[in-house]
């Protein structure tokens, strides 16, 4: 078998780095109206604490969910990957018929303790193997639609509150599809940045100053946008104020995740109103160099994730009581190994939830088998949006018909309540 390069389709998205998809700084995102590196669309509310918070965190890339959660009593797993299956006796919590990859053990605890579930066969109701567009469908959400605005955003404004600090993305300064629209919302690579542009040691308050006094009784969008940015600074305050110092003993690990999700649960400590928040792991995009159960890519990356979201749990210690974490990616990854011991593009995929409301310790999801030839997929048996669904409803009690529309979710059970 000879190995090949790289496929034309993933060469752009190979050249993103995770340190660009987790750097960055201020944007309080919405239309063109800007400011230094501000941007805003409506003013911004008093934050009040939120009751909820969701985490969704994406494995971009489009990671191989029959790795991370592996489906041992199908033999065609095993025939359809020689050389880069996992041994059924290395995973962890086996059921009849799945386990976890063992370099998720970090996340075993949360697991016991019913506070982590995975949802397999998973996916987009129709198979889209390109990165971006297949990102792009999946955070729209509503097929169709020409109108670009994401799930998130769409969750957000089911509230009566219209607070940039409701939404946020811990990235680069470029909001995903998901929390794109009409609602507010802000993103930041670097929390101690949050600021008005120029606001530095040598200022003491001066430019703001001038710029209140050229804006403030300005009724146009720009005026409104100017103030709602001086609001949303100013409404960050307790976040650069709280330590950045994890607590209750948690340990990141040391990469751009471990970094993000540090300061994730900074945000949530701060307490500023934040209801929904959005962060990356990138290098999921596994064409080659997969590896074995002993090194290569897929141990990398699923011992950070896994590190990552037990640290990020940890570090909330009470607070973990309001927080629920999503993890999805695009799509999936073939059923058979490729010549460069990877896998390519495929169609269905897992999910983790975990957290506040999650019926955990389990597996859920209709099992469609596997079948073996090298162009197969694992079919797509729950839509990804019936496990959003879920959610949505039980946490934070929104219409899912709103934030998704035309949507009629299926029952999954994995949210209590649901």
């Amino acid at each position: 078998m000879t190995p090949s390069p790289t496929p034309p389709c993933c060469r752009e998205y190979a050249a993103l780095s995770r340190r660009g998809l987790l750097a960055g700084a201020l944007t309080v995102a919405g239309a063109s109206t800007a400011f230094g590196s501000a941007v805003v669309r409506t003013s911004a509310a008093a934050a009040t604490p939120a009751s909820s918070v969701l985490v969704v965190l994406s494995l971009r890339g489009a990671a191989d969910g029959l790795s991370l959660v592996v489906p041992h009593a199908d033999p065609v797993y095993y025939s359809a990957r020689p050389r880069i299956a996992v041994p059924a006796d290395r995973l962890l919590v086996k059921d009849a018929q799945f386990g976890l990859h063992p370099e998720l053990g970090p996340l075993v605890p949360l697991w016991q303790a019913g506070s982590l579930a995975a949802v397999h066969a998973t996916g987009l109701p129709a198979p889209n193997r390109s990165h971006f567009a297949a990102m792009e469908e999946v955070e729209d959400a509503n097929p169709g639609s020409t109108t670009r605005v994401g799930w998130l955003n769409r969750l957000i404004g089911t509230d009566a509150g219209r607070s940039p600090l409701q939404g946020f993305n811990l990235g680069n300064g470029t909001v995903p599809a998901s929390l794109y629209g009409p609602e507010p919302v802000m993103a930041a690579g670097n929390l101690d940045s949050v600021s008005i542009a120029g606001e530095d040691q040598w200022d003491h308050g001066e430019r703001r100053r001038s710029l209140r006094t050229l804006w403030d009784a300005d009724t146009s969008s720009l005026g409104r946008a100017m103030q709602a940015t001086f609001a949303s600074v100013d409404g960050f305050d307790p976040v650069r104020a709280t330590s950045a110092t994890p607590a209750h003993g948690a340990s990141y690990p040391d990469g751009d995740l471990g970094r993000a999700m540090a300061a994730v649960a900074r945000v949530i400590r701060g307490d500023v109103g934040v209801e929904v928040i959005t962060v990356d792991q990138g290098e999921w995009d596994m064409h080659s160099d997969l590896g074995t159960v002993e090194r290569g890519r897929m141990v990398r990356n699923a011992g950070e994730l896994a590190s990552a979201v037990a640290a990020f749990f940890t570090d909330l210690g009470q607070l973990a009581d309001t927080v629920t974490l999503v993890a999805l990616s695009e799509f999936g990854r073939r059923v058979a190994e490729n010549a460069n011991m990877g896998l390519d593009h495929g169609y269905g995929n897992v999910m983790f939830v975990a957290g506040a409301g999650v019926r955990g310790g389990a597996y859920y999801g209709t099992w469609p088998g596997l079948q073996g030839d090298v162009d197969s997929d694992l079919l797509v048996t729950t839509d990804y949006r019936s496990v959003l669904a879920e959610v949505v409803a039980a946490r934070f009690g929104a219409s899912t018909s709103t934030v998704f529309p035309g949507f009629r979710r299926e029952r999954v059970g994995v949210m209590s309540g649901q």
